[in-house]
């Protein structure tokens, strides 16, 4: 068997990417490994993302986009419905009108995301989570993540003018902040 170097699809071939393979972006508030991205399908994109403890992507909405998310490993809370009352700090306590709440998604759970339904996730937890992410139609979350992780990696406090200007340009309606808020370690 022989690595692959460069990953790419071919006329007529299907693409392998194996454990670990894919470009990865970094920022202590996210990581993300591009799986497919555009350039190889015509359907979507797909990411590996890491998601630390304490991150929020707090609620948003797309007009186009359909979402999936796959957990991995660890837990995180999840929301993916229309609200019967949204606020705008926080979607923790958010219900549906039919009595959907936020749910604790752990390894093995799906959320699928239609175009025009407010969701979010966070990790709670003290542990990183990791999920399989699969958006369409490609490029627009490959830029997005590009442009967001360059923003997240700057020093200083996180610019939320950048990300909310940002999210307007890739059909995200933003309802409740992004947050990163790590988990303090006590000393002993």
């Amino acid at each position: 068997m022989t690595a692959h170097p460069l990953i790419t699809a071919t006329p007529g071939s299907g693409l392998v990417v194996p454990p670990g393979e894919g470009r990865t972006l970094r920022a202590a508030a996210q990581d993300v490994t591009f799986k497919v991205t555009g350039g190889q399908s015509r359907f979507s994109s797909s990411f590996e993302v890491l998601v630390p403890p304490g991150f929020d992507v707090g609620a948003h909405v797309h007009a186009r986009s359909e979402e999936l998310f796959y957990v991995l490993e660890g837990e995180l809370d999840v929301l993916a419905f229309e609200p019967g009352v949204r606020t705008a700090d926080s979607w923790r306590g958010w219900q549906s009108p039919k009595g959907e709440r936020v749910v604790r998604a752990t390894p093995g759970t799906v959320i699928l995301v239609p175009p025009g339904c407010p969701h979010a996730f966070a990790n709670p937890t003290g542990d990183p989570a990791r999920m399989f992410f699969q958006s369409s139609p490609p490029p627009n979350h490959e830029r997005y993540f590009e442009e967001l992780l360059e923003i997240l990696s700057a020093d200083g406090p996180v610019d939320r003018e950048a990300i909310t200007a940002l999210r307007r340009r890739y059909d995200i309606e933003q309802l409740t902040p992004l947050r990163h808020d790590p988990p303090t370690r006590s000393r002993p």
